[in-house]
C-alpha cells in the first residue's frame, strides 16, 4: 500500500528561532509544507523557504481565523493535513507512527489524535494533569476545520472517527520568560472575548472527547466559581491533586504562571471591561462599545 500524502500547514510570526527543528521534524513525514505568515520581519519566511515550504502571506486575526484562511487557500494534492505550530515538534516516535500507521487506517478514521507533552525551560512536564493532552492534529482532507473561537480554539471533524497514534508532539516553551509572559496577556485579552461571547462552539461535532469534556466543565464548573479565587482553587488542584509538585523547580514556575497567575489575569481582565462597561452606561459616559464577537490552549 502506498503511503498517503500529507501536508503540514504552519502559522508564523517572527519564528526564526523555533521553525528549524519544527520543520527539520516533518522531513520524512510529510510531502509537502505550506508556511502562512502574518508579516515577519525576521528571518522566518527566508528558513521556510530554505525548507522547501511554500510560503502564504496574510494578516492575523487571530488562530481559527488564520488557520481556516489557510485551509481555503492551500493548493495542496495531499490526502492529510497536518496542524503544527513553529514552537513544536514531531517525536521520532511519532514520526515513525505516522509513516507506519497512517497507511493501514480504515476508511473510517477521518482524524488522528496525538498527545501533546509540554517541555519548559528544559524540562518536560508529566504531571498537573497537564500530560498527555490529546490533540486533533491530522485529519484527511476536506473533513476538519477550526472552530470560530478567540482562544482555546480545537480542530473538529465533520463525518468519520478517531484513531490515537503514539509519540508526542513536543511544545517547546519558552523563548524566555518576558516572552511568555508578554504572549499570555494578549491569550487573557482573547480568552475574555471569548468568554463574554457565549461559547458559541460548545458541542461542535466530532471535536475530541478530551476538549470536549474540559470546554463543559470549563463552562459549567470553573466558571461558576467566585472570580479570583477559582483561580487559586485550579492551581491548588493541578499542583498538588495533580502532582504538578513532581515537575521539580520549572514546574514550581510553569503550574504557577500558567494555572495561577493567566487564570487571574483573565479574571481581573473580566472585571475591567464589566467595570468600564458600568461606568460606561451612566448617564454622561457615552455609549458602551461592545466587545467583538467570535470569529488548541494557551501553554
Amino acid at each position: 500500500m502506498s503511503a498517503p500524502c500529507v501536508a503540514a500547514i504552519v502559522l508564523t510570526k517572527n519564528e526564526e528561532a523555533d521553525l528549524p527543528a519544527c520543520l527539520a521534524s516533518l522531513a520524512t513525514v510529510v510531502s509537502e509544507i505550506y508556511v502562512v505568515d502574518s508579516g515577519s520581519t525576521d528571518r522566518t519566511v527566508e528558513i521556510a523557504k530554505s525548507y522547501g515550504a511554500q510560503v502564504l502571506t496574510h494578516p492575523f486575526i487571530n488562530q481559527a481565523t488564520q488557520f481556516n484562511w489557510a485551509l481555503a487557500n492551500v493548493n495542496s494534492a495531499a490526502d492529510w493535513i497536518l496542524r503544527i505550530d513553529a514552537d513544536e515538534r514531531l517525536s521520532e516516535e511519532l514520526q515513525q507512527a505516522v509513516r507506519d500507521r497512517l497507511p493501514n487506517v480504515g476508511s473510517e478514521v477521518s482524524g488522528i489524535l496525538i498527545p501533546r507533552r509540554v517541555r519548559f525551560l528544559g524540562r518536560d512536564i508529566r504531571h498537573g494533569d497537564t500530560y498527555p493532552v490529546w490533540l486533533l492534529r491530522l485529519w484527511r482532507k476536506g473533513l476538519g476545520r477550526s472552530e470560530d473561537t478567540w482562544m482555546d480554539e480545537h480542530i473538529v471533524l465533520s463525518a468519520g472517527n478517531f484513531a490515537k497514534f503514539r509519540g508526542d508532539l513536543i511544545h517547546d516553551i519558552p523563548k524566555n520568560l518576558s516572552d511568555w509572559t508578554q504572549k499570555h496577556d494578549a491569550y487573557a485579552a482573547r480568552m475574555c472575548k471569548s468568554i463574554l461571547s457565549a461559547g458559541s462552539n460548545e458541542g461542535a461535532p466530532l471535536a475530541s472527547r478530551q476538549a470536549t469534556v474540559k470546554r463543559s466543565l470549563n463552562k459549567h464548573l470553573y466558571l461558576r466559581l467566585p472570580a479570583f479565587h477559582r483561580a487559586f482553587l485550579y492551581w491548588f488542584y493541578r499542583y498538588f491533586f495533580r502532582l504538578g509538585f513532581l515537575d521539580g523547580k520549572q514546574g514550581l514556575i510553569y503550574h504557577f504562571l500558567q494555572a495561577f497567575w493567566y487564570r487571574f489575569l483573565i479574571d481581573a481582565k473580566l472585571f475591567e471591561l464589566r467595570r468600564r462597561a458600568a461606568v460606561g452606561s451612566e448617564p454622561g459616559h457615552g455609549e458602551i462599545v461592545p466587545l467583538p464577537r467570535d470569529s488548541e490552549d494557551a501553554e
